[in-house]
């Protein structure tokens, strides 16, 4: 059995306290970190990790309300891409993709990255023409696309219809072989168990339920359910509650957090061969190692904290499905879930600084956290490590809200996933 660091918060030796906060005027010494990283996700975890390893930060605390992996790291479809079109999330995608290629062995963990090929359906002229563009500006940034006829899309992917006489024909698709998908779960253990090894801490069933900032408005460590920690660099990567986070430090972000549901069908033999996505109809699939048809659906039309979506988006998810996928007409599905996804107005992420010294923020995927696991976490521990944005992400800081300077994917490409 693994053993990580699950630490007594009142165990560890303690340097000098003077600078405590006043709020807190009672003696006790307090656990004192040279970084907090609040999300025990696959983000937070891999942010943990290369604080350690490439900069030498190790008495690092990973702050988990619940339990690894129980977050919105085990509630997603896996998928992982780097086909974007705009130059910014291009590179940012992709260097999680270069990423993920060494992962386990980096890790010593193996986390099942299968390079099955993402394939992108495209079902009118409109979407012909988009894929087209997108492919083009892929090349142009390094990135590997290629367009596919609907018969060299069908000998791809063989369960697929093309049917001509469909609601929705396959036209043609963008195929991005480097695609395709890794087990969720297994990111987040990885980064833990590496992580620990390194020296890291890592608190489960400890909520954050205060930010401190001292009189010169940095931040100087956190309250939990667990008893205060002090800390003057502060990252947080918390899918879902990150403006409930933020608003603690006295920040308003322009997040809103929707349900996100997915389901699986019963195990079968292995028959689906990638990954194939379709924005028109707004659905998604795969297979897992265990034999389930992994189905992913879009975000729901109300801002929730809730992991349960409405039924009505399954619905449609799944009449989908049968439109572009005949032959599991009569498939049986095990069971559903949902996560919370945190949405800025761009559908991109918010990866760096904040306007409180000391406190860094990496949130706002929307439905693309999964696939950017590596590469946010990387460029998070640069961010705080350096107090500075990695050359990749120093395009995605908030003050773009304000400046207009929007990274706008989700118009680009009717569906972020």
């Amino acid at each position: 059995m693994t053993r990580f660091n699950f630490v007594n918060l009142f165990a560890k030796s303690l340097n000098a306290h003077k600078d405590w906060p006043e709020q807190w005027p009672d003696a006790a010494p307090k656990p004192a970190y040279d970084a907090i990283i609040v999300g025990g996700g696959g983000h937070g975890l891999a942010a943990a990790y290369y604080l350690a390893k490439k900069y030498g930060i190790r008495n690092v605390a990973v702050l988990e309300k619940g339990w690894i992996g129980g977050g919105n790291t085990g509630r997603n479809t896996t998928i992982i891409r780097s086909n974007y079109l705009y130059d910014e999330s291009a590179f940012l995608y992709d260097h999680a993709v270069k990423l993920w290629d060494g992962l386990s062995k980096e890790l010593n963990y193996n986390v099942m990255y299968s390079k099955r090929g993402v394939m992108m359906l495209a079902h009118n002229v409109h979407d012909v023409q988009s894929f087209k563009r997108h492919i083009h500006a892929n090349r142009l940034n390094g990135v590997d696309n290629e367009w596919l006829s609907a018969e060299e899309a069908k000998a791809y992917c063989p369960p697929l219809s093309i049917d001509p006489g469909a609601r929705h024909p396959v036209l043609g698709a963008a195929l991005q072989r480097r695609g395709g998908t890794a087990r969720h779960d297994s990111v987040a253990w990885g980064y833990a168990r590496a992580a620990a090894a390194l020296g890291v801490d890592i608190i489960q069933n400890c909520a954050v339920t205060a930010i401190h900032r001292g009189a010169d408005g940095a931040v100087t460590g956190v309250d939990t359910t667990r008893g205060p920690i002090r800390s003057k660099r502060i990252g947080v990567s918390a899918a879902g509650n990150s403006s409930v986070l933020m608003a603690m430090a006295g920040l308003s972000f322009p997040l809103e957090s929707y349900p996100l549901q997915a389901l699986v069908s019963e195990p079968v033999k292995p028959i689906f061969p990638c990954v194939v996505m379709s924005n028109t109809v707004h659905a998604y699939m795969s297979q897992s190692d265990k034999g389930e048809l992994v189905i992913g659906a879009g975000t729901d039309q109300y801002v929730s904290y809730s992991q349960r979506g409405a039924l009505h988006i399954i619905e449609h998810t799944l009449a989908a499905i049968n439109e572009i996928f005949p032959i599991f007409s009569r498939m049986r599905m095990l069971r559903t879930w949902g996560g919370i996804v945190d949405v800025t107005p761009d559908r991109s992420p918010i990866i760096g600084k904040t306007p409180v010294p000391g406190l860094y923020v990496n949130c706002g995927w929307g439905t693309g956290g999964f696939k950017a696991t590596p590469g946010a976490g990387d460029l998070l521990a640069h961010t705080m490590a350096k107090d500075e944005p990695h050359s990749i992400n120093a395009a995605y800081h908030l003050d773009r809200f304000r400046n207009g300077r929007l990274i706008d994917e989700a118009a680009a490409a009717a569906v972020a996933h």
